[in-house]
């Protein structure tokens, strides 16, 4: 199987680090990392991942509107986003419906490549 390629984006960095380090480490996946929505849209136009891990709540341009931009760019708008939130499931799905899944923080560093996987139909 191709090694997977997955884009993370966080503003922050202590979760960007240890989930980096788990889809690295325990999924064996390549991973790029974006500290905020705009550079996370610039860097799924020019990196094309496999997949987008997206925070919902960041400053200036949160989770929705990031979203909104990537479905609305014909050049990201199939890569399958998949929303890592503190926020409850119930706010979530208010806010962006058409996402793959939607996992929680505080998150299981050791669970979270198997709960991506499962979610985007990946073998694990």
């Amino acid at each position: 199987m191709a090694n997977r390629r997955v884009l993370l984006i966080d503003d922050e960095a202590d979760i960007r680090e240890v989930a980096q380090l788990s889809l690295e480490m325990v999924g064996r996946w390549e991973v790029t990392t974006a500290a905020s929505g705009a550079e996370g849209i610039v860097r799924a136009e020019s990196d094309q991942p496999d997949a987008i891990i997206l925070d919902v709540m960041m400053p200036d341009m949160d989770g929705h509107a990031t979203y909104r931009h990537l479905q609305a760019n014909p050049s990201t708008r199939h890569i399958p986003v998949i929303l890592l939130t503190a926020m409850a499931p119930a706010a979530t799905d208010r806010l962006i419906s058409d996402v793959v899944a939607v996992l929680s923080k505080p998150f299981d560093p050791m669970r979270l490549p198997g709960q991506i996987a499962n979610a985007l139909g990946w073998a694990a």
